[in-house]
Protein backbone atom coordinates (compact mmCIF):
# COMPACT_ATOMS: atom_id res chain seq x y z
CA UNK A 1 0.00 0.00 0.00
CA UNK A 2 1.06 3.47 -0.62
CA UNK A 3 -0.19 7.05 -0.42
CA UNK A 4 -0.89 7.47 -4.21
CA UNK A 5 -2.41 10.83 -3.48
CA UNK A 6 -0.54 12.50 -1.20
CA UNK A 7 -2.66 15.69 -0.73
CA UNK A 8 -5.56 14.03 -0.53
CA UNK A 9 -3.98 12.03 2.91
CA UNK A 10 -2.59 14.83 4.06
CA UNK A 11 -5.87 16.57 3.74
CA UNK A 12 -7.54 13.57 5.31
CA UNK A 13 -4.64 13.91 8.73
CA UNK A 14 -5.49 17.57 8.54
CA UNK A 15 -9.37 16.69 9.15
CA UNK A 16 -8.40 13.40 11.87
CA UNK A 17 -5.57 15.47 13.97
CA UNK A 18 -5.98 19.08 12.93
CA UNK A 19 -3.41 21.33 10.91
CA UNK A 20 -0.75 21.85 13.50
CA UNK A 21 -0.29 18.05 13.89
CA UNK A 22 -0.88 16.84 10.61
CA UNK A 23 2.61 16.92 9.41
CA UNK A 24 3.82 14.88 12.10
CA UNK A 25 1.28 12.39 11.58
CA UNK A 26 1.96 11.79 8.61
CA UNK A 27 5.46 10.76 8.91
CA UNK A 28 3.99 8.30 11.69
CA UNK A 29 1.82 6.95 9.07
CA UNK A 30 4.75 7.15 6.38
CA UNK A 31 6.57 4.68 9.03
CA UNK A 32 3.73 2.53 9.81
CA UNK A 33 2.94 1.67 6.03
CA UNK A 34 6.46 0.80 5.41
CA UNK A 35 6.49 -1.35 8.77
CA UNK A 36 3.17 -3.17 7.62
CA UNK A 37 5.01 -4.04 3.88
CA UNK A 38 8.20 -4.88 5.67
CA UNK A 39 5.77 -7.69 7.24
CA UNK A 40 2.93 -8.60 4.95
CA UNK A 41 4.24 -6.83 1.39
CA UNK A 42 2.40 -4.28 -0.34
CA UNK A 43 -1.30 -4.78 -0.53
CA UNK A 44 -3.50 -2.51 -2.58
CA UNK A 45 -6.85 -3.88 -0.32
CA UNK A 46 -4.70 -2.51 2.92
CA UNK A 47 -6.62 0.42 5.07
CA UNK A 48 -5.57 2.24 7.94
CA UNK A 49 -8.03 3.07 11.20
CA UNK A 50 -7.51 4.57 14.29
CA UNK A 51 -9.44 4.67 17.96
CA UNK A 52 -8.11 7.39 20.12
CA UNK A 53 -7.42 6.99 24.17
CA UNK A 54 -9.59 8.96 26.41
CA UNK A 55 -9.29 11.49 29.57
CA UNK A 56 -12.16 10.88 32.42
CA UNK A 57 -12.93 13.76 33.35
CA UNK A 58 -16.08 12.96 35.69
CA UNK A 59 -17.16 9.91 37.79
CA UNK A 60 -14.03 8.23 38.99
CA UNK A 61 -15.12 4.80 39.24
CA UNK A 62 -18.68 4.79 38.73
CA UNK A 63 -19.36 2.91 35.63
CA UNK A 64 -19.09 -0.40 36.34
CA UNK A 65 -21.88 -0.03 38.97
CA UNK A 66 -23.73 1.63 36.05
CA UNK A 67 -23.40 5.00 36.48
CA UNK A 68 -22.91 8.45 35.28
CA UNK A 69 -19.65 9.51 33.72
CA UNK A 70 -17.89 12.31 31.81
CA UNK A 71 -15.20 11.96 29.48
CA UNK A 72 -13.73 13.01 26.22
CA UNK A 73 -11.53 11.03 23.24
CA UNK A 74 -8.07 12.50 23.22
CA UNK A 75 -5.74 12.97 20.70
CA UNK A 76 -3.44 10.24 21.13
CA UNK A 77 -4.48 7.16 19.53
CA UNK A 78 -3.45 3.88 18.50
CA UNK A 79 -3.51 3.29 14.18
CA UNK A 80 -3.47 -0.25 12.41
CA UNK A 81 -2.33 -0.94 9.11
CA UNK A 82 -4.51 -3.60 8.07
CA UNK A 83 -5.45 -6.19 5.28
CA UNK A 84 -7.56 -9.30 5.21
CA UNK A 85 -5.80 -12.23 6.22
CA UNK A 86 -4.70 -14.49 2.88
CA UNK A 87 -4.84 -17.63 4.94
CA UNK A 88 -7.77 -16.97 8.09
CA UNK A 89 -5.07 -16.21 10.79
CA UNK A 90 -4.88 -13.13 12.01
CA UNK A 91 -1.59 -11.80 12.74
CA UNK A 92 -1.08 -8.66 14.43
CA UNK A 93 2.76 -6.74 14.92
CA UNK A 94 2.59 -4.10 17.21
CA UNK A 95 5.51 -1.62 17.03
CA UNK A 96 8.42 -2.81 19.41
CA UNK A 97 6.43 -6.54 20.15
CA UNK A 98 6.53 -8.99 18.13
CA UNK A 99 3.96 -10.87 16.17
CA UNK A 100 0.41 -12.18 17.68
CA UNK A 101 -0.77 -14.79 15.86
CA UNK A 102 -4.16 -16.54 16.63
CA UNK A 103 -7.24 -18.29 14.75
CA UNK A 104 -10.51 -16.31 15.04
CA UNK A 105 -12.02 -19.66 13.90
CA UNK A 106 -12.36 -20.67 17.83
CA UNK A 107 -13.87 -17.45 19.79
CA UNK A 108 -13.95 -19.50 23.11
CA UNK A 109 -12.24 -17.65 26.56
CA UNK A 110 -8.49 -19.50 26.93
CA UNK A 111 -7.05 -19.18 30.20
CA UNK A 112 -3.68 -18.66 28.92
CA UNK A 113 -4.32 -16.07 27.16
CA UNK A 114 -5.05 -14.36 30.31
CA UNK A 115 -3.54 -10.82 30.52
CA UNK A 116 -2.66 -10.62 26.68
CA UNK A 117 -2.99 -9.09 23.22
CA UNK A 118 -4.43 -12.02 21.63
CA UNK A 119 -7.01 -11.98 24.56
CA UNK A 120 -8.82 -8.57 23.45
CA UNK A 121 -8.40 -9.52 19.69
CA UNK A 122 -10.48 -12.35 20.27
CA UNK A 123 -12.35 -11.10 22.57
CA UNK A 124 -14.06 -8.08 20.61
CA UNK A 125 -14.52 -10.64 17.80
CA UNK A 126 -16.30 -12.89 20.07
CA UNK A 127 -18.40 -9.64 21.16
CA UNK A 128 -19.62 -8.62 17.45
CA UNK A 129 -20.61 -11.98 16.63
CA UNK A 130 -23.23 -11.48 19.43
CA UNK A 131 -24.63 -8.38 17.55
CA UNK A 132 -24.97 -10.53 14.67
CA UNK A 133 -21.59 -9.30 12.43
CA UNK A 134 -19.32 -11.35 10.56
CA UNK A 135 -15.87 -11.40 11.74
CA UNK A 136 -12.78 -12.74 10.05
CA UNK A 137 -8.81 -12.91 10.43
CA UNK A 138 -6.56 -10.11 9.20
CA UNK A 139 -2.70 -9.01 9.26
CA UNK A 140 -2.07 -5.59 11.10
CA UNK A 141 0.74 -3.53 11.84
CA UNK A 142 -0.48 -1.41 15.12
CA UNK A 143 1.23 2.04 16.52
CA UNK A 144 0.51 3.45 19.41
CA UNK A 145 1.08 6.88 21.56
CA UNK A 146 -1.77 6.39 23.80
CA UNK A 147 1.03 5.61 26.86
CA UNK A 148 0.42 2.35 28.71
CA UNK A 149 0.02 2.82 32.04
CA UNK A 150 -1.00 6.01 32.00
CA UNK A 151 -4.49 6.40 32.92
CA UNK A 152 -5.49 7.09 28.94
CA UNK A 153 -6.87 3.88 28.28
CA UNK A 154 -4.67 2.70 25.87
CA UNK A 155 -6.12 -1.10 26.68
CA UNK A 156 -9.34 0.11 25.75
CA UNK A 157 -8.11 2.50 22.33
CA UNK A 158 -6.78 -1.46 21.06
CA UNK A 159 -9.78 -2.86 21.80
CA UNK A 160 -11.83 -0.30 19.68
CA UNK A 161 -9.07 -0.39 16.87
CA UNK A 162 -9.59 -4.14 16.40
CA UNK A 163 -13.38 -3.15 16.01
CA UNK A 164 -12.84 -0.60 13.53
CA UNK A 165 -10.72 -3.30 12.14
CA UNK A 166 -13.76 -5.96 11.64
CA UNK A 167 -16.04 -3.37 10.80
CA UNK A 168 -14.22 -1.90 7.86
CA UNK A 169 -13.40 -5.16 7.01
CA UNK A 170 -16.53 -7.45 7.08
CA UNK A 171 -18.57 -5.46 7.74
CA UNK A 172 -18.48 -2.19 5.13
CA UNK A 173 -18.11 -0.17 8.30
CA UNK A 174 -21.72 -0.27 9.70
CA UNK A 175 -21.01 -1.69 12.89
CA UNK A 176 -22.15 0.93 15.65
CA UNK A 177 -19.82 3.02 17.88
CA UNK A 178 -21.81 0.99 21.08
CA UNK A 179 -20.98 -2.05 19.48
CA UNK A 180 -17.60 -1.89 19.79
CA UNK A 181 -17.73 -0.67 23.19
CA UNK A 182 -19.43 -3.45 24.75
CA UNK A 183 -17.38 -5.97 22.82
CA UNK A 184 -14.57 -4.44 24.22
CA UNK A 185 -15.60 -4.27 27.80
CA UNK A 186 -16.26 -8.09 26.93
CA UNK A 187 -12.96 -8.72 25.59
CA UNK A 188 -11.47 -7.23 28.77
CA UNK A 189 -14.23 -8.53 31.47
CA UNK A 190 -13.82 -12.06 30.19
CA UNK A 191 -11.24 -13.16 28.20
CA UNK A 192 -8.19 -10.41 28.85
CA UNK A 193 -9.93 -11.36 32.88
CA UNK A 194 -9.97 -7.42 33.94
CA UNK A 195 -12.77 -6.28 35.65
CA UNK A 196 -13.24 -2.79 33.89
CA UNK A 197 -16.72 -0.44 33.03
CA UNK A 198 -17.71 0.72 30.03
CA UNK A 199 -16.50 4.03 30.56
CA UNK A 200 -13.31 3.95 28.29
CA UNK A 201 -14.38 1.88 25.37
CA UNK A 202 -17.73 3.90 25.10
CA UNK A 203 -15.33 7.20 25.39
CA UNK A 204 -12.69 5.74 22.44
CA UNK A 205 -14.93 4.64 20.29
CA UNK A 206 -17.56 7.88 19.75
CA UNK A 207 -15.22 10.35 20.37
CA UNK A 208 -15.68 14.01 21.49
CA UNK A 209 -16.77 14.59 24.68
CA UNK A 210 -19.26 12.87 26.63
CA UNK A 211 -21.95 12.23 28.89
CA UNK A 212 -22.66 8.77 29.71
CA UNK A 213 -25.28 7.05 31.28
CA UNK A 214 -24.60 3.45 32.14
CA UNK A 215 -28.40 2.43 33.91
CA UNK A 216 -28.72 0.19 31.04
CA UNK A 217 -25.56 -1.20 29.26
CA UNK A 218 -27.02 -2.50 26.54
CA UNK A 219 -27.89 0.77 25.36
CA UNK A 220 -26.29 3.51 27.16
CA UNK A 221 -27.35 7.21 26.96
CA UNK A 222 -24.86 9.06 25.47
CA UNK A 223 -25.10 12.80 25.39
CA UNK A 224 -22.24 15.24 23.69
CA UNK A 225 -21.01 18.20 25.60
CA UNK A 226 -20.32 21.15 23.37
CA UNK A 227 -17.79 23.07 25.67
CA UNK A 228 -14.29 23.98 24.62
CA UNK A 229 -11.31 24.17 27.59
CA UNK A 230 -9.36 25.90 25.74
CA UNK A 231 -11.43 28.72 24.83
CA UNK A 232 -12.07 28.92 28.90
CA UNK A 233 -8.64 29.94 29.06
CA UNK A 234 -7.19 26.36 30.50
CA UNK A 235 -5.10 23.89 29.56
CA UNK A 236 -5.85 20.13 29.90
CA UNK A 237 -2.71 18.72 31.45
CA UNK A 238 -2.22 14.71 32.59
CA UNK A 239 1.04 14.24 34.60
CA UNK A 240 2.54 10.75 34.26
CA UNK A 241 4.07 10.44 37.81
CA UNK A 242 6.37 6.90 36.63
CA UNK A 243 4.54 5.07 38.91
CA UNK A 244 3.05 2.52 36.41
CA UNK A 245 -0.39 1.23 37.43
CA UNK A 246 -0.05 -2.05 35.04
CA UNK A 247 -0.19 -4.93 37.26
CA UNK A 248 -2.59 -3.90 39.41
CA UNK A 249 -5.26 -5.53 38.60
CA UNK A 250 -6.72 -7.08 41.98
CA UNK A 251 -6.22 -3.58 43.63
CA UNK A 252 -8.32 -1.96 40.71
CA UNK A 253 -10.81 -5.02 40.78
CA UNK A 254 -11.75 -5.29 44.20
CA UNK A 255 -13.07 -1.33 43.96
CA UNK A 256 -16.16 -2.95 41.67
CA UNK A 257 -16.18 -6.16 43.74
CA UNK A 258 -16.37 -4.48 47.32
CA UNK A 259 -19.03 -2.12 45.58
CA UNK A 260 -21.25 -4.83 44.32
CA UNK A 261 -20.67 -6.62 47.71
CA UNK A 262 -22.58 -3.81 49.31
CA UNK A 263 -25.41 -3.62 46.85
CA UNK A 264 -25.45 -7.59 47.45
CA UNK A 265 -26.52 -7.28 51.27
CA UNK A 266 -29.42 -5.44 49.84
CA UNK A 267 -30.80 -7.69 47.32
CA UNK A 268 -29.19 -5.83 44.30
CA UNK A 269 -26.11 -6.32 42.22
CA UNK A 270 -25.32 -3.42 41.90
CA UNK A 271 -25.22 0.35 43.68
CA UNK A 272 -26.99 2.01 41.10
CA UNK A 273 -29.89 0.39 42.12
CA UNK A 274 -29.92 1.24 45.56
CA UNK A 275 -29.33 5.37 47.51
CA UNK A 276 -26.95 6.43 49.53
CA UNK A 277 -29.53 7.37 52.78
CA UNK A 278 -29.73 3.21 52.53
CA UNK A 279 -26.24 3.01 53.06
CA UNK A 280 -25.83 5.26 55.60
CA UNK A 281 -28.75 3.55 57.66
CA UNK A 282 -26.90 0.43 57.48
CA UNK A 283 -23.27 1.18 58.01
CA UNK A 284 -23.58 -1.39 60.99
CA UNK A 285 -24.54 -3.89 58.56
CA UNK A 286 -22.24 -3.23 56.20
CA UNK A 287 -18.81 -3.22 58.17
CA UNK A 288 -20.02 -6.72 59.59
CA UNK A 289 -20.89 -8.27 56.40
CA UNK A 290 -18.28 -6.52 54.08
CA UNK A 291 -15.77 -4.20 55.55
CA UNK A 292 -15.11 -0.64 56.27
CA UNK A 293 -13.68 -0.02 52.85
CA UNK A 294 -16.60 -1.03 51.13
CA UNK A 295 -18.64 1.32 53.62
CA UNK A 296 -16.52 4.68 51.99
CA UNK A 297 -16.24 3.26 48.44
CA UNK A 298 -20.34 3.02 48.49
CA UNK A 299 -20.21 6.61 49.81
CA UNK A 300 -17.80 8.08 47.01
CA UNK A 301 -19.91 6.47 44.34
CA UNK A 302 -23.06 8.17 45.52
CA UNK A 303 -21.52 11.58 45.96
CA UNK A 304 -19.42 11.03 42.39
CA UNK A 305 -22.33 9.32 40.31
CA UNK A 306 -24.13 13.06 41.43
CA UNK A 307 -21.32 15.05 40.42
CA UNK A 308 -20.77 13.35 37.36
CA UNK A 309 -24.60 14.89 36.14
CA UNK A 310 -23.47 18.45 37.93
CA UNK A 311 -20.72 18.67 35.88
CA UNK A 312 -22.09 18.04 32.86
CA UNK A 313 -24.60 20.28 33.76
CA UNK A 314 -21.97 23.43 34.72
CA UNK A 315 -20.22 23.45 31.67
CA UNK A 316 -23.39 23.68 29.50
CA UNK A 317 -24.47 26.49 31.35
CA UNK A 318 -20.59 27.93 30.54
CA UNK A 319 -19.83 27.82 34.32
CA UNK A 320 -16.56 26.55 34.54
CA UNK A 321 -15.48 27.54 38.15
CA UNK A 322 -18.45 25.88 39.36
CA UNK A 323 -17.27 22.64 37.05
CA UNK A 324 -13.55 23.25 38.57
CA UNK A 325 -14.90 22.90 42.54
CA UNK A 326 -16.69 19.56 41.55
CA UNK A 327 -13.33 18.25 39.65
CA UNK A 328 -11.39 19.23 43.29
CA UNK A 329 -14.66 18.04 45.24
CA UNK A 330 -13.95 14.53 43.43
CA UNK A 331 -10.38 14.39 43.84
CA UNK A 332 -10.75 14.55 47.63
CA UNK A 333 -13.20 11.94 47.52
CA UNK A 334 -10.80 9.22 45.55
CA UNK A 335 -8.72 10.44 48.47
CA UNK A 336 -10.69 9.78 51.58
CA UNK A 337 -13.30 7.12 50.43
CA UNK A 338 -12.54 5.65 47.07
CA UNK A 339 -8.61 5.29 48.18
CA UNK A 340 -7.46 4.38 45.41
CA UNK A 341 -3.65 6.63 45.15
CA UNK A 342 -1.34 4.58 46.18
CA UNK A 343 -0.42 1.12 45.81
CA UNK A 344 -1.11 -0.74 49.29
CA UNK A 345 2.12 -3.10 48.54
CA UNK A 346 4.53 -0.67 47.77
CA UNK A 347 3.38 2.01 50.69
CA UNK A 348 6.40 4.17 49.83
CA UNK A 349 5.65 4.66 46.33
CA UNK A 350 3.92 7.78 46.99
CA UNK A 351 3.78 9.33 43.01
CA UNK A 352 0.18 10.62 42.50
CA UNK A 353 -0.56 11.93 45.98
CA UNK A 354 2.77 13.82 45.51
CA UNK A 355 1.65 15.02 42.19
CA UNK A 356 -1.75 16.29 43.67
CA UNK A 357 0.11 17.90 46.03
CA UNK A 358 2.19 19.99 44.07
CA UNK A 359 -0.97 20.66 42.09
CA UNK A 360 -2.59 21.98 44.91
CA UNK A 361 0.13 24.46 45.42
CA UNK A 362 0.53 25.90 41.90
CA UNK A 363 -3.48 25.77 41.34
CA UNK A 364 -5.33 26.32 44.72
CA UNK A 365 -8.00 28.99 43.43
CA UNK A 366 -7.50 29.38 40.28
CA UNK A 367 -7.63 25.85 39.20
CA UNK A 368 -8.52 21.86 39.52
CA UNK A 369 -6.82 18.36 40.17
CA UNK A 370 -7.60 15.12 40.65
CA UNK A 371 -6.55 11.36 40.17
CA UNK A 372 -7.16 10.39 36.82
CA UNK A 373 -8.53 7.08 35.66
CA UNK A 374 -8.20 3.72 37.61
CA UNK A 375 -6.19 5.12 39.72
CA UNK A 376 -2.72 3.18 42.30
CA UNK A 377 -0.17 4.66 40.05
CA UNK A 378 -0.33 6.10 36.60
CA UNK A 379 -1.98 9.45 35.73
CA UNK A 380 -3.04 12.78 37.50
CA UNK A 381 -5.59 15.37 35.81
CA UNK A 382 -5.14 18.95 35.77
CA UNK A 383 -7.17 22.08 34.72
CA UNK A 384 -4.40 24.64 34.30
CA UNK A 385 -4.67 28.81 33.10
CA UNK A 386 -2.86 29.53 30.31
CA UNK A 387 -1.02 31.91 32.18
CA UNK A 388 0.25 29.33 34.86
CA UNK A 389 1.03 26.22 32.16
CA UNK A 390 4.69 26.73 32.02
CA UNK A 391 5.37 27.27 36.14
CA UNK A 392 2.61 23.91 36.50
CA UNK A 393 5.38 21.78 34.41
CA UNK A 394 8.55 23.06 35.42
CA UNK A 395 6.73 22.16 38.95
CA UNK A 396 6.00 18.64 38.11
CA UNK A 397 9.21 18.32 35.62
CA UNK A 398 11.27 19.46 38.43
CA UNK A 399 9.70 16.24 40.36
CA UNK A 400 8.53 13.42 37.86
CA UNK A 401 11.21 14.23 35.17
CA UNK A 402 11.13 15.92 31.88
CA UNK A 403 8.22 14.55 29.17
CA UNK A 404 5.87 13.64 32.00
CA UNK A 405 3.21 16.07 31.44
CA UNK A 406 0.86 16.09 28.58
CA UNK A 407 -1.05 18.93 27.15
CA UNK A 408 -4.37 17.19 25.72
CA UNK A 409 -6.80 18.35 23.60
CA UNK A 410 -10.24 16.35 22.58
CA UNK A 411 -10.71 14.70 19.84
CA UNK A 412 -13.84 14.50 17.20
CA UNK A 413 -13.39 11.19 16.21
CA UNK A 414 -13.56 7.63 17.93
CA UNK A 415 -12.52 4.73 16.49
CA UNK A 416 -12.25 5.59 12.34
CA UNK A 417 -11.36 4.01 9.29
CA UNK A 418 -8.82 7.21 8.37
CA UNK A 419 -7.27 6.40 5.10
Amino acid sequence: MVLNDFKNAQARLVEVYGEAAAEKQAARYEKAIAAFEAAFGAREDAIIVSAPGRTEIGGNHTDHNNGHVLAAAINLDCIAVTAPSPDGKTRVISEGHGAVVIDLSDLSVREDEKSTTAALIRGVAKGLTNFGYKTGGFVAYVTSDVLAGSGLSSSAAFESLIGAIQSHLYNDGKIEAVEIAISGKLAENEYYGKASGLMDQTASANGGFVAIDFKDTANPVIDAVQFDISAAGYDLVVVAVGDDHENLSDQYSAIPAEMKEVAKIFGCSLLRELDKETVLKNVGVIREAVNDRAVLRAIHFFDDDARAVREAELLRAGDFEGFMAEINASGLSSVRYLQNITDIHNPYQQGIALALCLAQTVLEGKGAWRIHGGGFGGTTLNFVPHDTLEEFISVMENAFGEGCCHVLSVRRDGAIRVL
